[in-house]
């Protein structure tokens, strides 16, 4: 169903691009005709992604570094894209979060996630409709959320409030906007382990075991089940699909387990313990970052 040349000529966007879904995604649209530009804070693991996904798929993909938590960062990094011509498609995927005791979170932790979540996104859109409603472009935002926004989430408030934003944002746009040739969709995954995200959100085998119990199907998703996803729904043959948040969770959030409220156990031992294992994670990738 997926004809090698189905995304041919378009140029897509994907922020958070360099690793884990990001990288996934823009995979297989390379694979299927598409120019790829991938946007993200860290420079070389940019370059690196860009160097392999080139080597394997032959397509072509730029790695573009920019920090969509500044407004005026999107903007200059939107201006360079357009230099090239317009982008056909945006992949909104950068993201963070952990979990966390809400009354644990600081105001600095809170706007971590939120910054990116909420207003990056904003930002990017933003950016991109602008200049497809001004030069008569038609154009395509896809999201990446997250099952429990229809429920909200404990212990992941931050990402959950920003989530549901965005979710409001997909829904809100798609009738602001549709008529206009712009639509916009959006993916809510269940558990696909990333080594970021994964790390911070089911740190120890106890959780993560927790999680697949909750879940019919018994596993958690394949990489490349969510990017055929984000294929179908960028593409032209299914253009008629706007406003839409599409699960992706092998039934888990029906089973009432997409948020989570299982933490509720933990105690204040394991969430000390759980605190110092994100922290670890976290310094690992500053140093990664070289900073």
């Amino acid at each position: 169903m997926f004809q090698s040349d189905l995304l041919a000529g378009k140029r897509i966007l994907v922020t958070g691009g360099g690793t884990g879904l990001g990288k996934a995604m823009s995979e297989r649209f390379l694979e299927l005709g598409a120019e790829v530009i991938i946007g993200g804070r860290r420079k070389g693991v940019l370059e690196e992604t860009a160097a392999k996904l080139q080597a394997k798929t032959g397509g072509r993909i730029l790695p573009l570094v920019m920090d969509i938590r500044v407004a005026q960062a999107v903007e200059e990094a939107i201006d360079e894209i357009w230099a090239g011509g317009p982008l056909d498609a945006l992949v909104n995927n950068a993201a963070g979060n952990f979990i966390s005791r809400t009354e644990d979170l600081s105001a600095r932790a809170f706007d971590a996630i939120a910054n990116i979540v909420l207003h990056g996104t904003f930002y990017v859109t933003a950016a991109c409709g602008r200049r497809w409603l001004a030069e008569g472009h038609k154009g395509s935002v896809l999201s990446i959320l997250t099952t429990w926004i229809r429920t909200g989430s404990p212990y992941v408030v931050p990402s959950a409030m920003s989530k549901a934003g965005v979710a409001a944002m997909t829904r809100s746009l798609a009738v602001e906007w549709g008529r206009r040739g712009i639509r916009l969709n959006a993916i809510a995954p269940g558990p696909f382990p990333t080594e970021g995200a994964w790390a911070r959100l089911s740190p120890t085998p106890e959780l993560a075991a927790r999680s697949l119990d909750q879940i019919p199907m018994g596993r958690v998703g394949e990489h490349s089940e969510l990017a055929n996803l984000a294929v179908f729904l960028l593409a032209d043959q299914c253009a008629y699909i706007n406003g839409e948040i599409i699960a992706i969770d092998g039934g888990q959030w029906l089973n009432g387990a997409g948020t989570f409220g299982r933490l509720s156990a933990l105690s204040d031992t394991d969430w000390e313990n759980i605190r110092g294992m994100i922290k670890k994670t976290t310094a690992k990738d500053k140093a990664n970052q070289g900073g």
